[in-house]
């Protein structure tokens, strides 16, 4: 009973931002991308997701190697590294853009808004990576 348990808790709490995100970072594209404070807006909302979703996966990779579960565990820390990665690799570049934006470099909104789509695909691949991942855990 407690493995049902902590499998379910850690899917649904893996779920949980990765679904949020795929809503609410969209409908963020109606934003410029040319001031500031749309840069930091959605260059917070991505650190707050990246952050959050390393540490759910991470923890329900812990709990599912503790009921035993090898293989679940080894999928939700490769969720973990990779949205580590990706935490990595998309922060610091729209660090870098916000601080040209603010001078009127076009080049760098359109980068900008560039990242925030690759962002949200990257998103969606995983969600749909996930949820097929469990799709069989499910049906059992």
């Amino acid at each position: 009973m407690l493995s049902k348990s902590i499998v379910l808790l850690s899917t649904v709490a893996l779920l949980l931002p990765m679904v949020f995100f795929m809503f609410a970072s969209p409908p963020l594209l109606i934003l410029k991308h040319d001031t500031p404070q749309d840069a930091r807006v959605i260059r917070t909302l991505f650190h707050i997701y990246y952050t959050l979703v390393v540490i759910v996966a991470g923890l329900g990779a812990l709990g599912q190697a503790w009921v035993g579960r090898t293989t679940h565990a080894l999928a939700m820390a490769g969720v973990a590294a990779f949205v580590f990665g990706l935490r990595r690799w998309i922060i610091p570049r729209m660090d870098a853009l916000r601080v040209t934006i603010p001078q009127g470099d076009a080049a760098a909104v359109s980068r900008f808004r560039q990242l925030h789509v690759t962002g949200i695909a990257l998103n969606m691949a995983q969600l749909v990576v996930v949820v097929w991942g469990i799709a069989p855990m499910a049906a059992a």
